[in-house]
């Protein structure tokens, strides 16, 4: 009776789980199917660091493009259309009182254009005045009213010094080149995580195929030796052995169907997709030894990674802070140039009648005399911060290659080790089948087959894993060495690879 009514929970136990698969098979069909390449849209679209990095391109860009603006000649009014003051003093030389009124309108307008190579600039302004002053002193009230002009042309030249101007457009250009190498950091360290998450999904595909497989058969198993039960061929111990095995095979299945829906949860998340889609995932990993010229590796990777040119971006930055040092205190200078021509007249239609020609000269210089050393202990420190970068930079040209070589050695090691699963796979297999008839025939305990299942389902596992580590470590590659040895092309941006060139 017992084990009637084990037979029977059995078979309702394994229909419902028939069933199940079944239904999930059927909903599959409806489901989404992604690829690899979809899901790195989606993540580029949803990624934060992603939009923050972009968000970074755009200061760069914009900052720059504001300081380029202002190095345009520029045009400006400046209109003071009403001024009127009203005054009282006392004369101590004569000992009376004075007052005055005046009313004022006036304008200006300037044009400025800054000198790129240089640092200087030229200015041409004119200012127009109408004024309206009196003024009462003992009694006396004296009047004054007309019209002034003054047009001047002036240079104003810094000497003895370096090009700020020129200094500042360049770190602008430098700080946009960083930004976007930034981004395109960001887009590989995504591909690599979303490459992760994305066979993650597909190792766990694979352990669910695996665990239906294994319950199958031990089913088979289960089936085999109940037959010999109830034909009095073996005995009972036996048949709860195999009803032990297919209870731990049913609940590795839906250990597994839980680790794929954990592992498609994390999957979603990281790209920012709802976690209420559904999906399943479309891959390839089917093994394809791809050549790899280790010399070619390094080589590109040294001329073309990014991390190598933003150590050198804050070499670049580190000097021009040497050169800002040098300027503590130092010797230096100013030209003024002026040329200018001005008239005054009550009357407009006379302004220039009489006019007056005011050109000016003027040489400054800032001489320091002592600074009790600080000057010198800037530059010093200011040598330091660019040793320091040299020396990052020197250590970040040893981390490529370490990484590239190391990357290299792993790829070899498992193209190897695939071969090896591959084989093992195989022999699994075959021991499997052939134990699988040893079972039949009574000459193996269940607990025996048992092993050697779990062995073959460890053996499928290890070539799965195996697959996808080449995948993924060919793609470190990649990343390492900036060049896509399937394709045999660069990995370098194009847009990046012609500042690159233009260094």
């Amino acid at each position: 009776m017992d084990s009637m009514n084990t037979g029977i929970n059995r078979s309702i136990s394994v229909l419902q789980i028939i069933m199940l698969l079944s239904l999930t098979t059927g909903f599959a069909h409806a489901q989404k199917i992604m690829t690899l390449e979809e899901a790195m849209d989606i993540a580029i679209k949803n990624s934060p660091e992603i939009l923050k990095s972009e968000l970074n391109m755009t200061i760069s860009k914009e900052n720059l493009n504001a300081r380029e603006a202002t190095t345009k000649s520029r045009f400006e009014f400046q209109i003071n259309p009403f001024f009127y003051s009203h005054s009282r003093s006392f004369d101590s030389n004569y000992s009376n009182w004075i007052t005055g009124e005046e009313i004022s309108s006036s304008g200006d307008f300037i044009v400025s254009q800054p000198i790129k190579f240089s640092d200087g600039r030229i200015t041409l302004r004119n200012t127009f005045n109408y004024h309206d002053n009196s003024s009462e002193y003992s009694g006396i009230t004296n009047e004054s009213k007309g019209f002034s002009n003054f047009t001047f042309l002036s240079y104003s030249q810094p000497i003895f010094t370096y090009n700020k101007l020129k200094m500042e457009l360049n770190q602008l250009r430098l700080a946009l080149e960083n930004a976007t190498l930034s981004y395109a950091l960001q887009r590989l360290y995504l591909e690599r995580a979303v490459n992760q998450y994305f066979y993650t999904v597909y190792q766990r595909k694979m352990a669910l195929a695996v665990a239906q497989d294994e319950l199958k058969n031990q089913e088979t198993g289960y089936d085999i030796i109940k037959s010999k039960v109830e034909g009095g061929l073996s005995a009972r111990e036996e048949l709860l052995q195999a009803e032990l095995n297919l209870s731990t095979s049913k609940s590795n299945l839906q250990n597994a169907q839980v680790n794929l829906d954990n592992a498609k949860d994390d999957f979603r998340q990281y790209i920012g997709m709802s976690l209420s889609e559904e999906f399943e995932i479309e891959s390839n990993v089917e093994f394809a030894e791809v050549p790899v010229d280790l010399d070619k590796a390094i080589q590109n990777g040294l001329d073309t990674r990014m991390e190598l040119r933003q150590r050198e971006i804050d070499i670049k930055n580190s000097q021009d802070q040497l050169t800002v040092a040098k300027t503590t205190n130092e010797f230096a200078g100013n030209i003024d140039l002026q040329i200018g021509i001005k008239g005054e007249d009550p009357d407009l239609a006379n302004l220039y009648d009489k006019p007056t020609r005011s050109p000016q000269v003027g040489i400054q210089f800032s001489i320091p005399i002592w600074d009790w050393g600080e000057r010198k202990s800037r530059i010093k420190a200011a040598e330091a911060a660019i040793r320091i970068e040299e020396i990052n930079l020197e250590a970040e040209k040893t981390t490529v290659e370490l990484d590239i070589r190391q990357t290299f050695r792993s790829l070899q090691n498992l193209s190897m080790q695939i071969e090896i699963a591959r084989q093992s796979e195989k022999n699994a297999q075959l021991t499997y089948e052939i134990n699988l008839e040893r079972y039949r025939n009574g000459d193996l305990t269940s607990m025996d087959l048992g092993r050697y299942q779990n062995q073959l389902s460890g053996k499928k596992m290890d070539l799965a894993n195996s697959l996808i580590s080449y995948k993924l470590e060919l793609l470190n590659l990649k990343i390492q060495s900036l060049w896509d040895f399937e394709n045999n092309t660069s990995f370098v941006p194009m847009d990046l690879q012609d500042n690159l060139n233009e260094e």
